[in-house]
């Protein structure tokens, strides 16, 4: 069963997730009793619909199976509870959020940072990406739907693919995450995974998991005489009680050059202007 197989909507049996579960994690039944601290022969019976769980049970492996939150929410569904874990993320507009999302956006200035949810949909911009990466998505002509989506600006041909200097192994880098994250039972990934497989000239081997190029593989972009080349880093929550804030994720980019980053201290210098200029 491919975990996009897997639909909310058809109310799919608890046993039918556990095994899916416990066979993507590669445990036996005995492996997966074992860790649980339960009998192989009640995980059977679980799997095959002659028992019902408890809540306390449910509960139970989805930690042991160290599954997402979102999951967990279907885990308890297909048992028949009331998921355990809120599933609304930056639509609350919580304030508290907002507040830390942009801390760490300023914090990052003069260099880009972006704050992107579990489809990868761009949902806030550090003033360093408004200013530096701008004459790039100036040119895009890609559909306005997917402009805003970070996986897609990568991968399209009228996205920000054409200036990707080292765009082979950058993009390879970039499926890599998506594998990473459809793996661990990310369901929005999974459909991202999808979509971007239907650009129909991506190489073959794109399609099974692979291992790294390389410890760091820095995004060098290229337009006439405008070179930038960054390294990436990813942030998320540590202990989110939210399914979708989980999948939260802020990206920061470093400069991997000394060009990059005298460009960067320049765009902001400018920006400021010279009456706001400090040592």
């Amino acid at each position: 069963m491919d975990v996009s197989s897997i639909d909310r909507r058809a109310s799919p049996r608890f046993g039918e997730l556990l095994r899916y579960w416990r066979q993507r994690r590669r445990l036996s039944q005995f492996d997966l009793s074992g860790e649980a601290n339960v009998s192989a022969r009640h995980l059977s019976f679980l799997e095959s619909g002659r028992a019902q769980p408890s809540r306390e049970m449910a509960a139970l492996l989805g930690d042991v199976l160290d599954l997402p939150l979102a999951e967990r929410n279907l885990l308890h569904v297909a048992a028949g509870f009331i998921p355990p874990h809120q599933d609304q993320g930056l639509a609350t507009d919580d304030p508290q959020l907002r507040d830390a999302l942009a801390f760490i956006l300023r914090q990052q200035e003069p260099y880009p940072a972006i704050v992107v949810d579990g489809h990868w949909d761009v949902l806030m911009r550090n003033d360093a990406s408004q200013r530096l990466l701008a004459p790039f998505r100036e040119r895009y002509t890609m559909e306005a739907s997917l402009a805003n989506n970070a996986m897609h600006v990568v991968f399209h041909p009228q996205g920000l693919r054409p200036y990707i200097a080292n765009w082979d192994v950058f993009a390879g880098e970039m499926i890599r995450i998506l594998h990473r994250e459809v793996v661990q039972g990310s369901q929005p990934a999974a459909a991202l995974y999808q979509d971007i497989l239907r650009y129909s000239d991506l190489p073959t081997g794109w399609r099974q998991p692979a291992s790294a190029a390389s410890p760091v593989t820095p995004m060098r972009l290229q337009m006439g005489d405008l070179a930038l080349s960054f390294i990436t880093t990813f942030t998320t929550f540590a202990m989110p009680a939210d399914a979708s804030l989980q999948q939260v994720k802020i990206e920061c980019m470093f400069p991997a050059d000394t060009e990059t980053a005298q460009a960067a201290r320049n765009s902001h210098q400018t920006r400021r202007g010279p009456d706001d200029a400090r040592p």
